[in-house]
């Protein structure tokens, strides 16, 4: 089915998210949860939505570095459990490997503009940091992971000084098929939704974009993005490694994922393909 979809996916990217996070929830449905606990629902702000889940590894680890896993949804829509086995399946993964995990929730568009979900992943953060000792995790290795729209907002978290102060430093930033540039762009089929977040002067997007702000002193960075992407994402994945390199003078770790389209590129870790798993694991054990 990926064969057949990935060609043909920036016809109907709605219609084939549907379809791709409807495969793989049954894919997923045979995946092993054990040696995972799992802390649910808890809230790190008033609003409903400020609401994240925690996955601590039952094995026994000394101070784990910690994950927050951000979702996507095209700035409107979205959950931190879109099925009950994604985006969880990220997280069990991890938790699996020794490493502490969370998924975060966070206000949409609907209920906030911009820039109300990066001081969402603001608040996660210093929630996670507040609550290490409590978990068992190390305050001091705090990485943020993102897919798609949830790359815009830790993107502005982990780049722009604005959020990304000394204080809240992050160990590292993992990025797979991010929006990690706005635009309302005809070749964006997300482009009114990207209006409903960031509002419609153009002349702002450029300052808003996590690329924007890359610099040397930029957090590592890890970079994933799949052949069959919603139109520009690779490009500005792409974008966001050149960014990378050009300021460090040297390229951060990145993967091309060969027949993957903008969903499986997420939603396939934990199953048989690992390849993409292994290298987010040794970047979170050894950030570069």
């Amino acid at each position: 089915m990926m064969a057949e979809l990935g060609p043909k996916w920036p016809d109907d990217t709605r219609g084939h998210v549907d379809i791709m996070i409807a495969e793989f929830s049954e894919v997923l449905k045979l995946a092993s949860r054990a040696g995972v606990h799992v802390h649910r629902d808890i809230p790190y702000g008033s609003h409903e939505r400020q609401h994240l889940d925690v996955f601590l590894p039952t094995a026994k680890v000394d101070t784990p570095p910690v994950v927050l896993f951000v979702h996507g949804g095209a700035f409107v829509s979205g959950h931190r459990n879109r099925t009950e086995q994604i985006y969880s399946n990220v997280l069990y993964y991890l938790a699996q490997r020794g490493i502490a995990a969370i998924n975060v929730g966070y206000r949409l568009a609907t209920h906030a503009a911009y820039p109300g979900a990066t001081q969402d992943i603001a608040a996660a953060v210093d929630w996670a940091r507040a609550h290490a000792h409590e978990y068992g995790f190390d305050p001091a290795r705090v990485f943020l992971m993102s897919h798609s729209a949830g790359a815009a907002h830790a993107g502005s978290y982990a780049y722009d000084p604005a959020f990304s102060t000394p204080a809240r430093a992050l160990a590292g930033m993992i990025v797979v098929s991010g929006r990690v540039r706005i635009d309302n762009l005809a070749e964006n089929p997300n482009a009114k939704r990207v209006e409903q977040y960031y509002g419609t002067d153009a002349s702002r997007f450029e300052e808003l974009s996590p690329v924007h702000h890359i610099d040397r002193d930029s957090v590592a960075t890890f970079v994933a993005w799949a052949e069959f992407e919603n139109p520009l994402i690779d490009v500005y994945c792409a974008e966001l490694v050149f960014r990378l390199a050009q300021a460090k003078r040297k390229s951060p770790p990145m993967m091309w994922l060969p027949g993957h389209n903008h969903s499986s590129a997420i939603a396939h870790i934990g199953t048989s393909d690992d390849r993409l798993g292994k290298a987010i694991v040794n970047f979170i054990r050894n950030p570069r």
